[in-house]
């Protein structure tokens, strides 16, 4: 059995080291400028401390360049795929033919990776963009299991497949979407969505007999989310997946925070391994246990399992875990004290949980002391007013330095 690689996305240097740390495989990352999340904080110089970070841990990083560009773009564009040529990522995620040509011309020992965007859902298409030089094809999230194994049976088997397992889906298809620019000015195809689909609307109905009297359809006092979709999660789905030989698993989320990725991350490595260990005994509902204490939207198998699935929009708006939320970051780890990075308010009494890299079970523990970071006077509480503010704690567990702590609501 074929162990696949967990892909991780990583929006800062910062956050690359937290997807290693929970066991990704690889990350995927881009400078604002030219990927499709212009608020990733990634610059040229931390994209080249990124790559030789994880190469030298024997790591992979794939870097983004999937805008769709317009051509007073293009000279920015042959001026990263001349970096990229030297600074040798493992592969470089493109959607746009042009772009793509000019990745062959100008950063050929660079493998291509055909983006999400392109919107393969068929052998056809993957052997196109295969037979004009691309190696990994990342499949369009809308294919059922049934299109995706027979793709996997049929390609040629040098040609890496790649897919989503959990994280946002866009209204679009494929992420191929015109709303955001429409309504805000800003375009989701060069990396500045809004997210309108997300957004709360207000419905009404004009009444035949009298143009102009509209007539409000309401749900609730703020309207209805209806472009807005639950998140997708195919952790049940893993084994099938895993089966079919598919080589890369995506977890999507380049702005999500430090914490998601280091509880989603650790959940899918965990369940990934057990199930090469132990194909007979998998139990999804751990992993999904430890997934559900970070979603923010309801969870959808999306149309992996059936082409007819509706279950896959969130009309109730985004809504916040009620139970958990991120408490801290290590910092600096002692027997005695430790340094907590602290991300919401700490409170003597507060239930906290340490994840622990490829242990699926959380540690538990209860903070009887919480000591001033610069006076190490003993204090009640601590709140998050500005950006770095640490406290010290003493932790029951040895933890390294980065190591994620979640606090109990």
């Amino acid at each position: 059995m074929k162990k696949p690689e967990l892909l991780a996305p990583a929006g800062s240097f910062e956050k690359a080291k937290i997807a290693f740390l929970y066991g990704a495989d690889a990350i995927y990352c881009g400078t604002s400028e030219l990927s499709l999340r212009t608020r990733a904080d990634m610059k040229d110089d931390d994209l080249e401390k990124t790559i030789k970070y994880a190469h030298n841990l024997g790591k992979k990083v794939y870097v983004t360049l999937n805008i769709f560009a317009w051509d007073e773009k293009y000279p920015e564009i042959i001026e990263m795929a001349k970096k990229l040529e030297e600074l040798k990522p493992d592969g470089i995620i493109a959607a746009d033919g042009g772009v793509i040509d000019v990745l062959k011309q100008y950063s050929p020992s660079v493998p291509i990776n055909v983006s999400t965007q392109s919107n393969i859902v068929s052998l056809h298409s993957a052997n196109f963009w295969y037979k004009n030089g691309c190696k990994r094809m990342i499949m369009a999230r809308e294919m059922n299991k049934e299109q995706l194994k027979y793709i996997m049976e049929n390609k040629p088997e040098d040609m890496e497949v790649e897919i989503f397992i959990h994280g946002a889906i866009c209204f679009a298809f494929s992420g191929r979407c015109f709303l955001s620019d429409f309504l805000s000015c800003r375009s989701a195809n060069l990396g500045d969505c809004a997210q309108s689909c997300r957004w709360s609307y207000n419905l009404y109905a004009e009444e035949k007999n009298n143009p102009g009297e509209l007539m409000p359809i309401e749900i609730d006092k703020y309207g209805t989310s209806i472009f807005s979709s639950k998140d997708l999660c195919l952790i049940k789905e893993l084994p099938e997946i895993i089966d079919m030989g598919v080589d890369s698993l995506k977890i999507e989320g380049r702005l999500k925070t430090e914490y998601y990725l280091a509880s989603v991350i650790n959940a899918y490595r965990n369940a990934i391994d057990d199930y090469i260990k132990e194909p007979k005994n998998y139990d999804f509902t751990k992993y999904l246990e430890e997934l559900e204490k970070v979603k923010t939207r309801g969870l959808t198998t999306f149309y992996f399992n059936d082409r007819n699935n509706k279950d896959i929009q969130e009309y109730g708006g985004r809504q916040y875990n009620e139970n958990y939320e991120f408490g801290g970051k290590v910092v600096e780890y002692d027997e005695n004290i430790s340094t907590i990075e602290i991300k919401n308010k700490l409170s003597v009494g507060d239930n906290l949980e340490i994840i622990i890299p490829n242990e699926i079970e959380p540690y538990k523990f209860k903070i009887e002391k919480l000591y001033d970071n610069e006076t190490n006077e003993e204090i009640t509480e601590i709140s998050p007013g500005v950006k770095g503010q640490k406290v010290k704690i003493q932790l029951p567990i040895k933890c390294e330095k980065d190591f994620i702590i979640r606090r109990k609501k």
